[in-house]
């Protein structure tokens, strides 16, 4: 049996944290990747964009962690512990955390990744209007820019075309202009 199905079947077919019954896929638990039911959970859309830090988090979608602290499924327990800590300065998280428990292995095992060292603020790709970024978008210039090492000068106006976000850097995009692959900063770009 796939490790969806099972998944599938232990979840009962809703997210395994906020019990939505939409758009629920595999999601495995950092650091493993030993792609069984052991090391992942069934999660919501909603659910896997936050804990990617794709989408800013929201505390009441989080509220429903009152609930999945509880399960008897350890990446569930992790997974839980972990959003718990991000969203720590807020009264309701900090007393949960004071009330879950995890053994040593879980406990180490939900530290692995640092991401309970993280607060609930998110840094994405923004345009320089505030517009959320993503692979794959198009962008405008808002500004003319000079391209150092090269001769190519980026006009204002000038359309980008299927950009790829910086990794490690929110203020960073790359991009084609004039076939030559250029890293660009968000604040002179908008969305379109």
């Amino acid at each position: 049996m796939s490790i969806e199905k099972l998944l599938l079947e232990r979840s009962g077919n809703k997210c395994e944290l906020c019990s939505s019954t939409e758009n629920l896929s595999v999601y495995e638990v950092p650091p493993h990747s030993s792609k069984n039911v052991y090391d992942s959970i069934y999660i919501c859309e909603k659910c896997k964009a936050q804990l990617d830090k794709k989408e800013e988090l929201d505390s009441a979608h989080w509220q429903c962690l009152n609930e999945s602290m509880w399960s008897e499924v350890v990446p569930v327990q992790v997974v839980s512990w972990r959003m718990l800590n991000r969203f720590r300065n807020e009264t309701w998280a900090s007393e949960k955390i004071d009330m879950m428990y995890l053994d040593e292995e879980n406990i180490a095992w939900a530290k692995e990744t640092g991401d309970h060292e993280n607060f609930a603020s998110v840094d994405l790709h923004k345009d320089a209007y505030g517009a959320l970024l993503q692979d794959g978008d198009m962008v405008v210039l808002t500004k003319s820019l000079d391209v150092k090492g090269s001769t190519i000068n980026a006009k204002l106006g000038t359309v980008v075309r299927n950009i790829k976000l910086v990794k490690d850097n929110t203020e960073q995009i790359e991009g084609k202009i004039e076939g030559q692959t250029i890293v660009i900063l968000t604040k002179y770009l908008r969305k379109k």
